[in-house]
């Protein structure tokens, strides 16, 4: 992430890009399977057309959002979109590429089988005590830009009497989990001086999904992990802060289309977490840059905490949204993107010629 990163690495990227041209034009696969990532897919794309190597794109890149220009690229060379959100097919199928809703893999995932008090035991949790899960990101950059004010959130939650609540982070694995211990250490002697109170008991464990689970509410950075928190189904908050001139472009670039019925919020932003699109309204809050406060988020977690009919009605919208995830077959959606490998692998056999998606 950042500028400096990628010039550094850009000669080791664009040679392992070259490998890969190449190892394509040598062996000309049968079909190709694109998955995400357009920002190289959409090149390997142009070489793979030029070959006549059939194309099935698997998870769309967000086209909906911005950048709607690389729709060409799409009409252009793809023979197959499958998509894992629902609104995805629909905007496709209206500008003549061939998609198909296949549902989203962490859908389909079971809930985890760990009991509460198991899951107590295995990493020293009071099981009388509310879990608060903090997702603050899976990068360096992320979590120094999130974590803290979670934290100071927590802390003054336990401020509150008759609330003790202990604190689960997931590490992610692309990060070190020393240094994020290291973090604790460093908030920890500033915390001591300030308003918040004391940080509460933090616990670092190696699976979102189940400190998710067992949590009785999260605080999520905005990203693949706000899905995960969708299909496990408790309540949540969604965060994040990037600069002020990067939110202001963000805020300008980000236009959804008929397919996505979104409100803007009081500040003119429209939503951006995947809970909200997929329900179609807002159903969990978005905190994000100067909304992005210790005080906003205790006010948006305490009702999320007890037993409130804010709690409830968020844990039965995110239980319909995440039925939304689901295809209406019931198919495995990776079992059904390798039949539809297949289904590409066979019409190119018999040679049936490929549609031409009209430029919308």
């Amino acid at each position: 992430m950042g500028l400096t990163e990628v010039v550094r690495h850009a000669p080791y990227i664009y040679a392992q890009y070259r490998k890969l041209v190449a190892s394509i034009q040598r062996e000309r696969p049968d079909v190709a399977i694109l998955i995400d990532f357009p920002e190289v897919n959409f090149r390997l794309a142009k070489h793979l057309r030029r070959l006549g190597v059939p194309i099935l794109w698997f998870v769309s890149p967000q086209l909906w959002a911005w950048k709607r220009g690389r729709l060409r690229l799409v009409q252009r060379f793809v023979d197959r979109m499958m998509v894992i959100f629902p609104f995805e097919a629909a905007f496709y199928r209206a500008r003549g590429v061939d998609a198909e809703f296949v549902g989203h893999p962490l859908a389909k995932l079971p809930l985890p089988t760990i009991s509460r008090e198991e899951y107590a035991t295995k990493h020293g949790l009071d099981p009388a005590k509310q879990w608060v899960a903090l997702l603050p990101g899976s990068r360096q950059r992320e979590i120094e830009k999130n974590l803290p004010e979670m934290l100071r959130a927590v802390a003054s939650l336990n401020l509150e009497a008759g609330r003790t609540c202990q604190v689960l982070l997931p590490v992610a694995s692309t990060i070190d989990a020393h240094w994020v211990r290291k973090q604790f250490a460093i908030r920890e002697r500033a915390e001591d001086r300030s308003d918040h109170g004391p940080l509460p008991r933090i616990i670092t464990v190696d699976n979102a999904r189940t400190a998710l689970f067992h949590s009785r509410a999260a605080i999520v950075a905005s990203g693949t992990a706000t899905v995960q928190a969708l299909t496990i189904g408790n309540p949540f908050v969604v965060v994040y802060r990037v600069s002020s001139l990067t939110f202001a472009l963000l805020k300008r670039m980000v236009r959804y289309p008929v397919e996505i019925p979104a409100e803007c919020d009081g500040d003119g932003n429209l939503p951006i977490a995947m809970a909200n699109l997929v329900a179609g309204r807002r159903i969990v809050p978005e905190l994000l840059n100067r909304r992005f406060t210790a005080a906003n988020l205790v006010a948006a977690l305490r009702p999320l905490l007890d037993e409130t009919p804010e709690r409830e009605a968020m844990v039965a919208a995110l239980a319909e949204a995440r039925a939304r995830l689901l295809p209406a077959s019931g198919e495995d959606p990776i079992r059904r993107v390798s039949d539809a490998v297949e289904e590409l692998l066979q019409s190119s056999a018999a040679g049936v010629p490929r549609t031409s998606a009209t430029n919308v």
